[in-house]
């Protein structure tokens, strides 16, 4: 393939892609595979992923339009191309719905949108008067036009979850979404016999009474090895349909190739939506990347749903346990909208992912994907909890700092902190021990630097480790105790004793905070 072909940033529409001479990446192995397979499916993926074309391209097979797949327009591709395919490439009746497009802050709105697609379908298939609800309404449409065609219908939904996530801090508005959305989901089960395939896709997966408790003929195929790499870019895919894009973004960065590769391998990849699967690369980032010829943080940038950095504060997370963080499978499969555990969310939406496997106790261990998740999460949430702008962390600042921390300066270090916690909110009394942590982490995740809170130990838990390339700070703090007795605590159970053979010169630092000033009250500094 040539780069002649344009490079498709946010094209959705699969025939639009073809007609246009757009790049595409041809999944359609795994959607006959789909087809071919089952009937009725659900596919979790993060935002901007792919799953708006793939449900568009379903669509383009279903409704007949064979030349978009046979090489008539744009390359051949394998649905039809592949003698193991067997199909009589006839026109479906389909049912569109996209939930993507409205802000759901009521109910009204969801209603609305129901109304809309419904009306749509009734204008085609016609109107029972006798029918009231959006569920008998639905199971009314699809039936007529399953008699109307001879055709059993394609249902296709795009973005099921978005009102529920939009609500997940609101409990009464999420309980009425997740009402009308059982009940008008609930005509894919009563309707069967009227349905020839049924796809639904979103970002999250909502456990407990879920809007599919009553559909219990849905595959989940989010963690299926059959289709782990039916949305996003694989190794392969990159190294031969894109080569030729690389091959430019290396020459106008004055890098080889290799080097090219290695910088998408590094901000890009790194996406396993199943254990011991191969990485995905984000597709946003990586099309933007080859089209400007710059390395940025494109799916950052797009943005990032404030709910996030809202469960993670209310809940009071330790961030610095969000990127090492392990959890049992069905953690990850579904969200529980009155847990405390904010991680099945952050995993869920793309901002964690799958790093390790324990087979013996069933765990997986969870992390950023990707250097452009890692620093873009962590930008975005500083405002969250180092209450700023960012004013105070101009270059010039991060600069004089970081010098100081690498030449051992620990009062700079002490006197940073201070700055800091100055900021901490009044009316935060909910564990402020967790907060300052969070604080500390986050501040130095943002400049670059090594940093570990609840660093364990065969004796106990190091508050906080900071590394520099020849100094190591073990600093422990005490919320309304003293700077001695923090001192002290790293001494009797020598937290110090892991980083003695590295070459590193220790710094012992014990802070005292007060729960009165919120702010450092004392602190001793011990060199070894």
């Amino acid at each position: 393939m040539s780069n002649t072909l344009k490079l498709p940033i946010g094209i959705q529409e699969f025939e639009k892609l073809r007609n246009e001479n757009y790049v595409y990446l041809d999944k359609t192995s795994l959607i006959w595979k789909m087809v071919n397979e089952g009937c009725y499916y659900s596919l979790s993926r993060p935002r901007r992923f792919g799953k708006s074309l793939l449900m568009s391209t379903i669509q383009a097979f279903f409704e007949g339009k064979k030349q978009y797949f046979d090489g008539t327009i744009g390359n051949r591709l394998f649905i039809a191309t592949d003698d193991s395919v067997k199909w009589d490439w006839k026109s479906y009746p389909i049912m569109h719905l996209d939930l993507n497009t409205d802000n759901y802050s009521s109910i009204g709105i969801l209603e609305d949108r129901l109304n809309k697609f419904l009306n749509r379908q009734e204008e085609i298939f016609g109107v029972n008067h006798i029918e009231k609800s959006f569920g008998q309404r639905f199971e009314g449409v699809i039936e007529r036009a399953y008699k109307q065609t001879g055709r059993g219908v394609v249902i296709l939904i795009d973005e099921y979850d978005k009102p529920m996530l939009q609500a997940i801090d609101n409990k009464k508005l999420q309980d009425e979404f997740r009402s009308t959305l059982k009940a008008f989901y609930g005509a894919l089960k009563s309707m069967d016999g009227c349905i020839k395939f049924a796809f639904l896709t979103g970002v999250t997966k909502f456990g407990k009474v879920s809007v599919f408790s009553d559909l219990n003929n849905l595959e989940d195929i989010s963690m299926s090895p059959r289709f782990v790499d039916i949305c996003g870019i694989t190794e392969q895919e990159l190294t031969t349909q894109l080569k030729p894009y690389i091959e430019s973004l290396a020459v106008g960065n004055s890098l080889t190739y290799e080097q090219a590769l290695n910088k998408l391998r590094e901000l890009y990849d790194g996406y396993h939506f199943r254990e011991n699967a191969s990485g995905l690369y984000n597709p946003f980032s990586v099309f933007n990347t080859l089209k400007n010829g710059v390395f940025k943080s494109y799916w950052f940038e797009t943005g990032t749903p404030t709910y996030l950095a809202t469960l993670l504060v209310r809940h009071n997370y330790n961030l610095a346990n969000m990127a090492n963080v392990e959890v049992e499978e069905d953690v990850l499969n579904c969200i529980d909208s009155e847990s405390t555990n904010p991680i099945p969310v952050i995993y869920q939406s793309g901002y964690l992912t799958i790093k390790g496997y324990d087979e013996e106790f069933h765990l997986y261990r969870l992390g950023f994907p990707n250097k452009e998740v890692e620093v873009g999460f962590t930008k975005f949430l500083i405002p969250y909890y180092l209450n700023r702008s960012g004013s105070d962390t101009t270059p010039f600042d991060i600069r004089n700092y970081v010098q100081s921390l690498r030449r051992g300066d620990a009062d700079e270090f002490v006197m940073r902190l201070r700055s800091l916690f100055a900021d901490t909110p009044y009316e935060l009394v909910k564990n402020l021990e967790n907060h300052y942590q969070n604080q500390v982490w986050l501040f130095h995740k943002l400049i670059g630097m090594y940093v570990q809170a609840e660093y364990h130990t065969s004796f106990g838990r190091i508050d906080m480790v900071l590394q520099t390339p020849d100094f190591c700070y073990v600093i422990e703090f005490k919320f309304g105790g003293t700077a001695q007795e923090a001192i002290d605590q790293i001494s009797r159970k020598d937290y110090v004793l892991p980083f003695a053979i590295d070459g590193r010169k220790i710094i012992r630092i014990g802070i005292s905070i007060s729960p009165e000033t919120r702010n450092i009250s004392d602190c001793l500094i011990v060199r070894e």
